[in-house]
């Protein structure tokens, strides 16, 4: 288990000025006793919360052609035959991860492939599960090509509280299937668009590990 490099530096300063504050209270009210130690209890408990946000466990790389894998660790909240209008432009079966504030934010690539399309879109901030999250918020598209043809397009969508997503990919960048592509802070979603004939292996509700959870099989 490690610190994700995007909470590292979040987490440094955060550690500064909960020192200095607990530092300056004691100085100025230390006859305060109890105001003190639930200050510094806070403090332990908000430092904690924001530390497990950022952990990235290791994780083994599956590498499978036939299935497909979970792109972040979350619970799936849709699984529905959809019109994917943005690039595809056909009918596919969606399966989308509600990832809440106490999951870990990695997003990982479901399978292995080269990034065929990739476009950042600026949008709102409804709550990640809203039906009209997918196409308003913000939200990042990107279509994966594996080397026998099948395309599956990914998208990372920010909620009410997940304003900053972040991605290290471009149109041509190789992915290997649990592969990094990003991550989204504080509570968000990702929509996972596969082939009609692709067969789901989850449910609604079901909760879902980034890299290890496979949630398709492909023809």
């Amino acid at each position: 288990m490690t610190i994700h490099k995007e909470g590292r530096k979040l987490l440094f300063w955060l550690l500064i000025i909960l020192a200095a504050v607990n530092f300056g209270l004691n100085q100025w009210i230390p006859e305060e006793e109890t105001l003190l130690n639930v200050v510094l209890l806070i403090s332990i408990v908000l430092y904690l919360i924001i530390l497990q946000f950022f952990r990235s466990p290791y994780v083994k790389l599956p590498n499978d052609d036939k299935l497909v894998f979970a792109p972040a660790d979350g619970k799936v909240v849709v699984i529905e035959e959809t019109e994917e209008e943005e690039y595809l432009k056909e009918r596919r079966k969606q399966v989308s991860i509600f990832m809440s504030p106490i999951n870990v934010h990695v997003n990982r690539s479901p399978i292995a492939g080269v990034v065929e399309y990739f476009k950042y879109h600026p949008g709102k901030y409804l709550v990640a599960w809203h039906p009209k999250s997918s196409f308003e918020n913000e939200r990042t598209t990107m279509v994966l090509k594996h080397q026998n043809g099948v395309k599956i397009l990914v998208r990372q969508i920010a909620g009410a509280l997940a304003r900053r997503i972040k991605w290290y990919v471009q149109e041509g960048t190789p992915l290997a299937q649990g592969g990094e592509f990003g991550f989204i802070k504080f509570g968000s979603r990702v929509d996972v668009f596969l082939p009609l004939d692709a067969e789901v292996l989850v449910s609604i509700d079901e909760k879902t590990q980034g890299g290890r959870t496979p949630i398709a099989r492909l023809k």
